[in-house]
């Protein structure tokens, strides 16, 4: 498939795309807003020039903030225009640089050539950095057409994505050949881009930028203080953080387990998506669970059981405020999520067998032992019991996770240092 195929058949797939809009809508709202912007129509005031950054999701959004910061404190006369696909994108985006005059925000419009130019005349970018894979074959070549150089940052591309792309190599070749630079996480990533079509100068391995987080000590300080609130210090009390559907059922049923044992212990359990927190809650509820709603405000005490994190933004210090953590999308093949930021924390990590979006940085981690995967909800009760119980063996996985973040830290640096290469 060319481009120019890849075009027509978009075009004819608007009406599923309208659907997709409203299936989506019914869960969440928010997709049935600013729908004119997917098209480049109501977009807000946006000023030409400086640098476009594209992070697709919430995921995506907060890995980019420290370049984002980075790129911010490089370029002081420069806007900076972040887009993304998604309403949690967005209110993260919003959320993260709520002060800060420089950043503009608006979606992404589809991958039309006309919507792709509209948007490129609009912000006149000098340089465009996609965040992790989220290559768009159109957006790419009106920016080279334009002689834009675009950057893929904290660039990631498992075996699975790879052969995915391989099979439309006429369209996927030319389209990693008109980019500039690719910064990807590891050798076997860049190499993939390379058999792809990439040209071989434009590849450099820089490392993950999620190794470069750093925690502000004020947020161990406030979860703390909340520990303290809830009279919780001395009671065991885990995470199950960015949970799919088919998992809260398996950390519930662990959780169960764990009661039998240590009847104090108190679960926060935080959903992936917003869409799910009310179905989450239910499901809480109708298994029997003491729940709290972290949205209500409303204090833990001693009979809680369960503590659903339904707010967004609050990720870290939910972890914070944990003894141990596991990170879901990993019990499902969704790939699994990053594991890195309960390990800044100087967290014990736990986590399913299905981590094909983390491999390289999964077997740094288990190698180190920081990392421990278990399959069903008896292996994860069994590990977070083991955690509770032997302070010692909790304390050696927090300091080897620490110790992987301290080894691989320097690739924002590296990034920036690519970047600042491009820019005129």
């Amino acid at each position: 498939m060319n481009r120019t195929l890849y075009t027509a058949l978009f075009y004819l797939g608007l009406p599923l795309v309208a659907i997709r809009l409203w299936l989506r809508a019914r869960k969440a709202p928010a997709y049935a807003k600013r729908i004119g912007e997917r098209f480049t129509y109501g977009m807000p005031p946006l000023q030409p020039g400086g640098i476009w950054v594209h992070a697709v999701s919430v995921g995506e959004s907060i890995a980019a903030a420290p370049m984002i910061r980075g790129l911010l404190q490089r370029y002081p006369q420069l806007p900076i225009t972040v887009t993304c696909m998604t309403p949690t994108g967005s209110e993260r985006i919003q959320a993260l640089f709520a002060n800060e005059p420089r950043i503009q925000h608006c979606y992404l419009p589809y991958d039309l050539p006309c919507a792709a130019a509209r948007f490129l005349d609009r912000v006149k970018p000098t340089l465009a950095v996609i965040m992790e894979t989220e290559l768009w074959p159109n957006h790419i070549h009106q920016c080279a057409k334009r002689g834009i150089p675009v950057a893929l940052a904290n660039g990631r591309l498992s075996e699975r994505s790879a052969r995915g792309y391989g099979r439309f190599n006429k369209l996927t070749a030319p389209m990693l050949g008109e980019m500039s630079f690719l910064a990807v996480q590891t050798e076997a990533e860049a190499q993939r881009f390379r058999d792809l079509g990439a040209r071989p100068e434009t590849v450099e391995v820089t490392g993950s930028i999620k190794f470069d987080l750093t925690i502000d000590p004020q947020l161990l300080q406030s979860a703390a203080q909340l520990r303290s609130q809830w009279q919780a210090q001395e009671r065991p009390v885990w995470i199950a953080a960015s949970t799919h559907e088919g998992e809260d059922e398996v950390v519930l049923d662990a959780h169960r387990r764990l009661l039998s044992n240590h009847p104090d212990a108190l679960l926060i359990l935080v959903p992936r998506h917003p869409e799910r927190f009310d179905s989450v809650f239910d499901v809480c509820q109708r298994e029997g669970f003491a729940t709290v709603r972290r949205s209500t405000g409303v204090n833990v005490d001693a009979q809680t059981s369960v503590l659903l994190g339904d707010t967004m933004g609050e990720l870290l210090f939910l972890y914070a405020l944990a003894d141990s953590a596991f990170v879901g999308g990993s019990l499902v093949p969704n790939g699994g999520h990053n594991l890195l930021e309960p390990a800044a924390l100087a967290k014990p990590v736990l986590s399913g067998p299905h981590l094909f979006n983390f491999l390289d940085i999964a077997a740094q981690l288990r190698d180190g032992g920081a990392l421990v995967e278990v399959d069903d909800a008896e292996g994860l009760a069994v590990e977070v019991q083991r955690l509770f119980e032997l302070p010692r063996d909790a304390q050696r996985m927090a300091e080897a996770g620490l110790a992987v973040m301290r080894r691989n830290q320097g690739a924002l640096q590296r990034l920036l240092d690519g970047l600042g290469r491009l820019i005129q």
